[in-house]
C-alpha cells in the first residue's frame, strides 16, 4: 500500500514534425492502438488507484476526448491545456496536484515502459524526493563542432563510462517538483523535470532505465516499436 497518493502527468504536446504524418505522433496507431492511449493504459495497470492527468495542446482536447468515448478508452483522465513548451505544460498540470502526493511525469510517447519499472520507481519515491532512470551510453563517443565545411573533430573527449541517457518516467515528491516549477523560472536548457527539480536542490536518485522504453519520434521509431509491442513489451 503506497503511504502517498500518486498522480501520472503525461505529455503529449507533440507536433509530429519530425514523423511527417497529418496527425500528431502521440495520435497515430500502433499496431492497433494510438500511442498514447498504449501509453496511459500502460500506468492504469501498473498503478491502480492512481489519478492520471493528460496534457494537451488545446486543439486536440476534443478530439482526445471524443476519440476516449467513441473507442471505450475506460481509462479515467484529467485533461490539461498544454503551454509554449514542455516546461509550461507540466507546470500547468502540477496545479492539478496537492502536496504530499507522489508525481510521476512521462512522455506520452513511450509507451513500451513496463509496469515492474513503474511499481519500482513508484515504491522508490516513497522515500525519495525524485527518481530518475537512466542508461549507460553503449556508442563511441565523439566531440565534433559544425563548421561550415562540415562536422570537424575537437580535442575534446568524452568518457563514456560517465555519460547516460535519461529517460522518463521521473517521479517525485509533489511537494519538491512544484516548488521547483515555482522557484526555477524557463530556460532552454531545462529540457526534463529531473533538470528543473536540480536546479531547486533537490537531491536526485537514480535508477536503472529500460532499453524498449524509447521515445517515438520518427517513422524509424514507429516500425522498430511494433517489433517491441510484438516481441519484447510486458
Amino acid at each position: 500500500m503506497m503511504k502517498r497518493k500518486v498522480f501520472v502527468i503525461v505529455t503529449a504536446g507533440g507536433s509530429g514534425v519530425r514523423m511527417g504524418a497529418a496527425l500528431p505522433k502521440q495520435f497515430l496507431s500502433l499496431d492497433g492502438r494510438l500511442i498514447l492511449e498504449r501509453t496511459v493504459y500502460r500506468f492504469s495497470e501498473a498503478l491502480p488507484g492512481a489519478e492520471i492527468i493528460t496534457v494537451l495542446p488545446r486543439d486536440q482536447v476534443s478530439w482526445w476526448r471524443n476519440y476516449c468515448k467513441s473507442h471505450d478508452v475506460n481509462v479515467p483522465q484529467t485533461i490539461v491545456e498544454g503551454g509554449f513548451t514542455r516546461y509550461h505544460s507540466v507546470k500547468n498540470a502540477l496545479s492539478h496536484v496537492p502536496d504530499g502526493a507522489i508525481v510521476a511525469v512521462h512522455d506520452g510517447v513511450r509507451p513500451f515502459v513496463t509496469a515492474p519499472l513503474i511499481r519500482s520507481m513508484a515504491a522508490i519515491a516513497e522515500d525519495s524526493p525524485a527518481v530518475i532512470p537512466v542508461l549507460p551510453v553503449t556508442d563511441t563517443l565523439k566531440v565534433l563542432e559544425r563548421t561550415p565545411e562540415g562536422l570537424r573533430e575537437t580535442d575534446e573527449t568524452a568518457d563514456r563510462s560517465r555519460i547516460f541517457s535519461v529517460q522518463t518516467p521521473q517521479f517525485f515528491h509533489s511537494e519538491a517538483l512544484k516548488a521547483a516549477y515555482d522557484a526555477v523560472p524557463y530556460e532552454a536548457s531545462l529540457t526534463d523535470d529531473s533538470s528543473v527539480a536540480r536546479r531547486n536542490g533537490v537531491p536526485l536518485t537514480f535508477t536503472e532505465g529500460e532499453r524498449y522504453n524509447i521515445k517515438i519520434t520518427t517513422p524509424e521509431d514507429m516500425d522498430l516499436g511494433v517489433l517491441i509491442l510484438r516481441n519484447f513489451s510486458s
